[in-house]
């Protein structure tokens, strides 16, 4: 499927479809089983081209096993919730428990991750906020094999309907979608920002959202872990736009007749080249 908002709007990377799938597509990308791998490190290979497949074994991290709805698999961070809830915070030196983890880490692990599991990454100022974070977070267990990342011209959508399709866009190409997913909507807030990890952005956010009459849109790759991972392979100055399918659709079918045919976003992109 080819997307006239990609056009419009001059698209660098593909359309990313995240599909629920029972089987895995032949020579699709996949972290090994038990493997520490960034959700985001295979959504930027998406988003060049290729196809990349996640199941219950192959989530590459705790946060990525969550956002891509394969239950609450941060149970299985080292020392359980608790630790969790410190280590995103102000960190585990400050209880027994978390220092005698953290030393066990120590001999393990990297330096960069037994330090900040140790000194906290202080993405919340404490635990309890953590803590309120994750009953907030709609954590959930998909009844598909595995989630897949395929570009959308590579999906029909007769045959496998996407979840959501995320675009990786500019500043200028994010003011262009929030205006786009506005455009036929009541009120002012049809897209939302919200905290969360790169990964949960494009996956069980936007599903959320999909259970609602009006879904909204997710702005993600707000999470600096994730921009520092995918800096190389997308570059410095890209957020991701995931769009529930039905909000999608609605998109595409308001590309004709809306600004994005008028002189000034005419001359945004004029002003690029």
């Amino acid at each position: 499927m080819e997307s006239k908002i990609a056009e419009a709007i001059r698209l660098k990377y593909n359309p990313v479809a995240v599909i629920l799938a029972d089987d895995k597509p032949e020579n699709a990308l996949q972290f090994k089983p038990g493997k520490w791998g960034c959700v985001m490190f295979l959504f930027a290979d998406a988003a060049r081209g290729k196809t990349a497949a996640f199941d219950a074994q192959t989530y590459g991290c705790w946060g990525g096993g969550v956002g891509l709805g394969f239950g609450n698999t941060y149970e299985q961070f080292p020392g359980g919730i608790d630790c969790l809830n410190w280590f995103v915070s102000s960190g585990n030196k400050h209880w027994e428990k978390g220092r005698r983890v953290g030393e066990d880490l120590a001999a393990t692990v990297g330096k960069e991750f037994a330090g900040d599991f140790l000194e906290g990454e202080r993405f919340l100022k404490g635990p309890e906020l953590v803590a309120q974070r994750l009953e907030d977070l709609p954590i959930t267990k998909i009844q598909s094999n595995y989630v897949l990342f395929k570009p959308l011209s590579d999906t029909d959508p007769e045959a496998e309907q996407p979840e959501n399709v995320v675009f990786t866009v500019d500043a200028d190409q994010l003011s262009a979608l929030v205006i786009l997913a506005n455009y036929a909507q009541k009120g002012v807030e049809n897209v939302s920002i919200p905290y969360s990890a790169g990964c949960q952005a494009i996956g069980i956010l936007p599903w959320q959202e999909a259970k609602s009459e009006n879904p909204r849109a997710v702005v993600g790759l707000t999470d600096i872990a994730a921009r520092r991972n995918v800096r190389q392979l997308l570059g410095a100055e890209y957020f991701s736009f995931a769009m529930p399918w039905k909000l999608f659709l609605e998109m595409e079918s308001n590309v004709e007749g809306s600004f994005l045919e008028r002189p000034t976003w005419q001359s945004l992109l004029e002003s690029k080249q």
